[in-house]
């Protein structure tokens, strides 16, 4: 199964904080993605909104918005955009690992635990003497 990679190119909004003492922070982070590796488009929506295409392949929205962070930029952190950046983390780190290669020929959870329980002595599993068994 060939793996298209135009399916790993994401485009995201990211949204900076209104109180902030640097007013341009939107257009000076811009700047900074512009020459990123993997980052495809950086455009401007907004005193306040920036959107990115980006390979995720090569960076994921976490790196971005972490990196950005670091710097010093104060990105929006209502409830609901704290909501879509989880689900966002999850579906790209989720995508990620689908990429990394399904070796077909591995062996899947359930047969591993398929193949330990059939190895296993079976009988009774209870530890206490006879005695304490049989006493009611």
């Amino acid at each position: 199964m060939e793996i298209d990679l135009q399916d790993y190119l994401r485009t995201r909004e990211i949204s900076f904080a209104e109180l902030h003492p640097q007013q341009d922070q939107c257009a000076f982070a811009h700047q900074l993605l512009t020459g990123i590796d993997g980052v495809q488009l950086v455009s401007l929506h907004g005193p306040l909104t920036l959107s990115i295409t980006y390979d995720l392949t090569r960076i994921s929205l976490r790196t971005i918005e972490d990196a950005l962070h670091e710097l010093g930029f104060h990105l929006q952190n209502s409830l609901l955009i704290k909501l879509r950046r989880a689900l966002i983390y999850y579906t790209e780190e989720t995508a990620l690992q689908n990429l990394d290669g399904h070796d077909h020929n591995a062996m899947t959870t359930r047969e591993i635990f398929i193949n330990r329980y059939d190895r296993l002595c079976h009988g009774c599993r209870d530890t206490r003497p006879g005695f304490w068994r049989r006493y009611s």
